[in-house]
This record gives structure tokens, C-alpha cells and sequence, in this order.
């Protein structure tokens, strides 16, 4: 080969190597930005798939673990409704009352999450928030307590900003209770969500319902009070029959817990 065809291939194998590192560089930075990408959007999803089931059962999904059969849990469980704020909604503007209600949820939410619990139904001014599932908890009662007085000063605090405002003030009744239930995604079709059946689910929303006939705020079973310490201060309420239970229900309403 002569020295003019040996530097013409010279030439011609270090442009098809430049061409090749080229197009690998290239490559490169399109895979790192799909990557970037691709992660951006699968945290967003994850972060509002978390909106609507428990950030551990959105955990185990990404994760391809399948350990979320139904199962049997013993699971703590908080019912909080607005009192009167059904009336109120006749008399308020429809932008306005969806406001209150949004900002009123966000307060709960905050004050719940705090404390390890997790909101699975919203219903009308109601809400229903779980304790101790998917995972287990076994601070699970003094946690939803301790949620529940969290919700007592949120919702004082919004009230407050409320009277600047010169709006109607919101009052709730929280009833807990403690059980074992069935755990698990339900539901049919595409419309499922994380949450709990059994007897134990309607004590506690017979108790809550108790709140109005005691005239406080925050009801507790004996259930709950065995797994409480010294710390909380309770006042025994008299008994009830409710529908559905053959004996009354003892409740207990919780005033404060000692600092």
C-alpha cells in the first residue's frame, strides 16, 4: 500500500471512530435524559398515588413487593365529622364552602400523618383515618389519641383565622376505637382503595356519633384507654346503648394529656 492510501485510511478509520464516539456520546446523554426523565415522573406518580393509599403500601407496589393480601390486623381507627356543617353549607357561597372544607381537611391530614396515621375515607365533612395498617403498630392507640389532640389544636388554630376573617367557626366530634379487622385493597374494577371491614369499624363510628350526646368533642372506648399511660386525662362518660351492640358502649372522653 502506498503512503497516500495508508494516510487516506488513516484518516477515513479516525472519522469513523470520531463519528462513533460521536454518536455514543449522544446516546448517552439521551439515556441519562429519559433516566432523569423516567424517575421525575415515577416520583411524581408515587407522590400521588400516596394521596390515596398508605405511603408504606405505595412503597411495597414501586417495588414490585407483592405481600398486600387481605389479612387480619388488629388496626386502630379514627372517625372525625363536622358537627353542624351541613346547614352551614345552605348558607354559604359553593366556592366557599368547598374552600373551608379543603383547607379544614388539609389540617386533619397534617395533624393524622404526624402521628403515623393515614386518612382512607373521605366522606362528605367526614373522614375516616387508620392506625396501624398496612403496617404494624404497637403505640397504634396512643398514636391516634395523640392525633386526635393534635386535630383539637389544628382545628383551633384554623378557627382562629377563621374569626379574623369574619367566617363561621367549624366544630368536629372524633370518636376511636380499636379492633381486629380485615385489611386490604378493595373494591371492583378500576375504582379500589386501601382500607378495613369489620364490626370494630362501625363501634367506632357509633362513637363518634356519641360525641353529640355527650356534648364533647373527642370519645374514646375502654378498648383504646387499656392501651393508654397515666399521661392522658380522661373522664369517664355514662353508658350507651347503640344499634347494632346487645350491651352499652362505655366511652371516655379525653380532655388533655399531661406535658
Amino acid at each position: 500500500m502506498s503512503a497516500e492510501a495508508a494516510a487516506w485510511l488513516l484518516a477515513a478509520v479516525a472519522l469513523a471512530a470520531g463519528a462513533l464516539a460521536w454518536s455514543s456520546a449522544r446516546r448517552a446523554r439521551l439515556f441519562e435524559r429519559l433516566h432523569a426523565e423516567t424517575k421525575l415522573r415515577l416520583e411524581q406518580l408515587q407522590r400521588e398515588f400516596e394521596r390515596f393509599a398508605p405511603p408504606d403500601l405505595v412503597e411495597r407496589l414501586t417495588e414490585g413487593r407483592g405481600d398486600v393480601a387481605p389479612q387480619r390486623r388488629q388496626v386502630t381507627m379514627l372517625f372525625a365529622d363536622l358537627q353542624g356543617f351541613t346547614s352551614l353549607c345552605d348558607r354559604l357561597d359553593p366556592a366557599l364552602t368547598v374552600t373551608l372544607l379543603n383547607d379544614y381537611f388539609r389540617h386533619m391530614s397534617e395533624a393524622i400523618q404526624r402521628h403515623h396515621g393515614h386518612i382512607t375515607e373521605l366522606v362528605g365533612d367526614g373522614l375516616l383515618a387508620l392506625f396501624g395498617a398496612p403496617e404494624t403498630n404497637p403505640w397504634q392507640c396512643r398514636d391516634a389519641v395523640l392525633a386526635a389532640l393534635d386535630m383539637r389544636a389544628a382545628l383551633a388554630a384554623y378557627n382562629a383565622k377563621l374569626r379574623v376573617q369574619a367566617l363561621p367557626e367549624l366544630r368536629f366530634g372524633v370518636g376511636i376505637h380499636t379492633g381486629e379487622v380485615i385489611v386490604g385493597v378493595m373494591g371492583a374494577g378500576e375504582l379500589n382503595k386501601f382500607t378495613v371491614t369489620g364490626d370494630p369499624i362501625n363501634v367506632a363510628s357509633r362513637v363518634e356519633g356519641l360525641t353529640r350526646e355527650h356534648g364533647v368533642d373527642l370519645l374514646i372506648t375502654g378498648d383504646v384507654r387499656a392501651e393508654l399511660d397515666e399521661r392522658f386525662r380522661l373522664r369517664e362518660m355514662p353508658p350507651v346503648n347503640v344499634k347494632g351492640k346487645p350491651e352499652p358502649i362505655r366511652t371516655y372522653h379525653v380532655e388533655s394529656i399531661a406535658t
